[in-house]
């Protein structure tokens, strides 16, 4: 097992990163910009070190602080966590030129799946369904063709892009030709890739994605499955496990599909395969994400594995330590994401928490970055915490997310917890019948 890890990444994502490397023993070293100097995460850890200015780029972003701050600490291991570095091939690549292991997957995973296009092409190879699209478009000529080929509506993507980000919906010809050009430029100034395809549009989706993790040596475990359909922008708010749209039986034909497909391309360490589900209920694969999730917690909890653990522990060479069989989900867990923000115009909302009251009780786990008296900064993304509620139905980690939303004091500044509240008690919500423009309805 390592002896020291270093968390390349901050707020509530490392603090959990901390917690799993305590209680496995192993030793933790933070990094932090300078205006994250008193952020949680840096008093938790057993070292901090300080890897530059507030912005992303000249700190968490800046692969030699990262890589220099692992030397002088003496950390034998990397955990990028999820955003900033932990998708990004050539960093580990270079933790393993130098040394590190990187906790996650390989360099060579991170370039079959990075790429939305040759994501596709990989998955259309190894048998996963896939929704009609296009190729790397050339021109607006070549992407009005292929839109039509594909019928519209279309949606217009970057092929670099994550997150949400670089998406659009393209209705007609004449919109391609204005769209084209500005998307482009997106996709070059957000993912320095100006690569752009087009999938076929699904008016009213569902967001249906797979939770996997695999050892690299052909042992790929399947552990259900998250319903992701509550979205604003394609960003998610909140995240469910199980999903009501998906059977049993969908739930064993496509684990059995997916660990194929897996354990084929070598895959190793924790990732996600997003699909759509369409209203006949069929699922299409739209992309990879090779790393941890921010909505893992919810599948944590149903199925009682701890995910960043058993990251650590495959990264490590020690085999997993749960039974080798795709487990069942067990009760239902519900995730919502509170972010520093206005819930009305979601307008970011940095500032000074003066009072932070987490929730509490039977079935209720909060993960967290943030406490009283600290100051939320506007440099980075607006999320605070994720409450997460479990029962024994659906109905019961609904009913117990309102309690614990209501029992939770954020003071100083605003919080999107206001719309959450009307988000589990919509009818459409409390029935499961789920979309991405859900909100739209609200």
């Amino acid at each position: 097992m390592f002896r020291k890890v270093l968390i390349a990444n901050r707020g509530e994502i490392a603090v959990r990163v901390i917690r799993a490397c305590r209680e496995l023993g192993i030793g933790t070293v933070a990094v932090h910009s300078d205006v994250d100097t008193e952020a949680l995460h840096t008093r938790l850890a057993d070292e901090a070190v300080c890897i530059g200015p507030a912005a992303a780029k000249q700190s968490y972003l800046h692969i030699p602080a990262l890589i220099a701050a692992a030397e002088i600490s003496g950390a034998d291991a990397i955990h990028p966590g999820y955003g900033f570095l932990s998708e990004n091939a050539a960093f580990a690549s270079l933790c393993r030129d130098v040394g590190l292991t990187f906790i996650g997957p390989s360099p060579e995973n991170m370039g079959q799946w990075g790429d939305k296009v040759s994501a596709r092409r990989l998955a259309k190879s190894l048998g996963l369904p896939l929704m009609e699209g296009s190729g790397v478009l050339r021109d607006v000529e070549d992407a009005v063709a292929q839109a039509k080929q594909v019928g519209f509506p279309v949606m217009l993507k970057a092929s670099g892009g994550g997150g949400g980000r670089g998406m659009k919906v393209i209705r007609t010809a004449e919109e391609m030709a204005a769209a084209f050009p500005s998307a482009q430029q997106e996709a070059i100034a957000g993912f320095q890739n100006g690569d752009l395809y087009v999938e076929r549009y699904v008016e009213e989706p569902r967001h249906i994605e797979f939770q996997v993790i695999a050892d690299g040596k052909g042992d790929v475990r399947v552990l259900g499955e998250r319903e992701c359909s509550i979205q604003r922008r394609h960003q998610k708010l909140l995240e469910e496990a199980p999903s009501v749209a998906v059977s049993d039986e969908l739930r064993l034909d496509m684990a059995a599909t997916i660990r194929r497909a897996l354990a084929d391309s070598n895959y190793v360490s924790a990732g996600t395969l997003e699909f759509l589900m369409n209203e006949k209920g069929e699922l299409s694969f739209m992309e990879m994400n090779t790393r941890i999730q921010v909505e893992h917690p919810v599948t944590e909890l149903v199925t009682g594995v701890d995910l960043i653990a058993e990251q650590i522990r495959i990264a490590a060479g020690v085999p997993m330590e749960f039974p080798n069989r795709d487990l069942k989900p067990r009760g239902w867990a519900i995730e919502c994401r509170v972010n520093a923000e206005d819930p009305v115009t979601y307008a970011p909302w940095p500032g000074l928490i003066t009072e932070y009251h987490p929730p509490g009780g039977a079935g209720v786990r909060v993960d967290s970055g943030v406490y009283g008296g600290w100051r939320v900064p506007s440099a980075y993304d607006s999320l605070l915490a994720k409450i997460i509620t479990y029962g024994r139905t659906r109905e019961e980690a609904r009913v117990r997310m309102i309690r614990a939303l209501g029992e939770t004091l954020i003071g100083g500044i605003r919080t999107n917890i206001p719309l959450h509240l009307r988000i589990l008690a919509h009818d459409d919500f409390r029935t499961g019948a789920l979309s991405t423009r859900f909100l739209e309805r609200l």
